[in-house]
């Protein structure tokens, strides 16, 4: 868990004209790993991101919850 806590974890969006290029220069400094992701797991993560920013504006009192009711019933 120590080593989770000290890295920095950056998620980019990058043209996929100049990703390679980038992605080599990341791979050329040796304290940097990288890892490319699909664009399903890419989208959760930033739906989950959404859902988050979300929840910390409904506690802060910023935006009203939905009802749940209406919330199952809209799936």
């Amino acid at each position: 868990m120590k080593n989770i806590l000290n890295r920095m974890r950056v998620l980019l969006d990058i043209k996929d004209s100049k990703a390679a290029h980038l992605m080599e220069v990341l791979k050329g400094l040796s304290y940097v790993k990288t890892k490319t992701i699909s664009e399903e797991k890419a989208f959760l993560i930033e739906e989950v991101k959404e859902a988050v920013e979300e929840m910390k504006l409904i506690k802060a009192g910023k935006k009203k919850a939905r009802n749940a009711e209406d919330f199952l019933n809209e799936l």
